[in-house]
């Protein structure tokens, strides 16, 4: 049976778009249909070849947690004692690859173990994190002891369905509940070919059932991603030790956890020393990445964020209860067990004054509210001196996660005297407030990303373009 899920339970979705009509069996499809339905088909068949699998539904009279219609395991249920040390591993068990092909050292592109490890939240409380790790099959020819890299995922979402961990055994949730697509296998899957061992992170509350995740949070995203380095490192049987070198992997909330990690290292991390970071079009000024998001297509997102930010601070709560109208708190409730799919079916283009008493925006609030501002002056990233090489992109279009903040946090570690490689992605504009300005240099940019990255972790040094600034977009 489902049970309430942290006081969250699927509500019917608001604001969902109407369904298109079906055209009558008098219409012919057109040459355009058609391919359509080719392409279609070919999907199918990919998905097919990826053995996706329908995540199994609860079982009548079980304590299962159940998210949307998906039944999270139990592994993903933290024990009510944690250890003491951040990274230490909690549990480990095997974990099923949908894409698994034989080779000749063994099942490409490796073996992959989902974990449960410790880390420490934004606010010093100790917590329970999921994720997993993938042993290569590949050789690394790089020379010197196998590295790693520690994925931060981009937007996946806040129901614990949308685990990234969970998206590496089923890539394609679709159970006419929820939509979730595990799209950062892609990536991952690219980094062992090279022979580049990889442990991901699902970030604090998203797979672990016991709270929300705090989506966007610059402590516990970093937290996170620097601990799961630590559990990889303590997992019996991995390749790597404490002197493979490090590599940090993410874009968009990813870019943002791989950006907030890589200035944190030196206080929070001494253990590890970065080969290099990679942060594509990283959220580093809430306040600004809000006015990109809302009213966009991935306004869901800005309902995630307000329910981490209650969540990990108490006193946020009276501020909700008394300007949030019914409509909001409703789209809160509904959105904390959504995927990013859900999200943009049920909430697409919705602004975020719809959801208030008084008409007004969550950026006309936060102007406004000295504990909001003060909230999300926090969280911004560029503060702290990442003191190892990173590459940032940014997409001149990006619209959602706009691209003069994302620049700005450049211009930022440069003014500090960070190692800093920019590099601004020019393409045409695809549509405002569409994602796809934000998503197309996510693809554009990928293999040049790995390329630098990987770059790094053979020992190769980093050339900081701090000083073309003033000429880059």
């Amino acid at each position: 049976m489902e049970r309430p899920h942290n006081t969250r339970q699927p509500q019917p979705v608001s604001g969902r778009a109407p369904r298109a009509e079906r055209p009558s069996s008098s219409t012919r499809p057109g040459p355009a249909a058609r391919n359509r339905g080719r392409l279609l088909a070919t999907a199918l068949a990919v998905l097919a070849c990826l053995s996706v699998q329908a995540l199994p539904a609860a079982a009548a009279g079980t304590a299962d947690v159940v998210s949307r219609g998906v039944t999270i395991p139990s592994f993903y249920t933290p024990p009510a004692s944690l250890p003491a040390a951040n990274g230490a591993l909690i549990r480990s068990e095997p974990l099923p690859l949908a894409l698994s092909l034989p080779g000749l050292d063994g099942p490409l592109p490796g073996t992959a173990t989902r974990l449960m490890y410790k880390s420490t939240d934004s606010n010093g409380q100790p917590v329970a994190v999921t994720g997993a790790y993938i042993e290569p099959s590949a050789d690394w020819k790089g020379g010197g002891p196998r590295p790693l890299v520690a994925v931060a995922p981009g937007t996946m979402g806040q129901g614990d369905q949308c685990a990234a961990s969970m998206g590496l055994q089923h890539p394609i949730t679709f159970n006419g509940q929820t939509v979730s697509v595990g799209y950062e296998d892609l990536a991952m899957y690219r980094l062992l070919a090279s022979g580049v061992a990889v442990v991901v992170t699902d970030y604090v509350g998203l797979g672990a059932t016991d709270r929300l995740h705090t989506y966007v949070d610059r402590l516990d995203g970093g937290h996170a991603l620097l601990d799961a380095v630590r559990a990889a490192r303590g997992l019996t049987g991995a390749s790597v030790a404490a002197a493979s070198p490090v590599g940090l992997f993410g874009y968009s909330q990813g870019g943002g956890a791989s950006a907030s990690a890589a200035e944190l290292q030196p206080t929070y991390a001494p253990d590890i020393t970065l080969a290099g970071t990679y942060a594509g079009a990283p959220p580093a000024n809430l306040t600004e990445v809000i006015k990109g998001i809302d009213g966009s297509a991935l306004a869901g997102a800005l309902g995630w964020s307000l329910n981490g930010f209650i969540q990990s601070d108490p006193d946020l709560q009276a501020f909700a209860d008394a300007h949030i109208n019914a409509a909001g708190k409703a789209a809160l409730k509904d959105l904390s067990t959504m995927c990013v799919g859900d999200a943009i079916l049920g909430y697409a283009f919705k602004r975020s004054n719809s959801w208030t008493t008084d008409g007004k925006s969550v950026s006309d609030l936060v102007e406004s509210t000295p504990a909001l501002r003060a909230t999300l002056a926090d969280q911004r990233i560029g503060n702290l001196k990442p003191t190892s090489p990173v590459r940032l992109v940014t997409g001149v279009q990006d619209d959602i996660v706009p691209h003069a903040q994302a620049r700005q946090l450049a211009v930022d570690w440069c003014r500090k005297g960070a190692d800093v490689t920019y590099d601004a992605i020019i393409l045409p504009n695809l549509g405002d407030k569409l994602v796809l300005n934000h998503v197309a240099p996510l693809i554009t940019d990928q293999g040049d990303a790995i390329s630098w990255l990987t770059d790094r972790l053979s020992g190769k040094r980093a050339t900081s373009n701090c000083w073309t600034m003033p000429l880059q977009p």
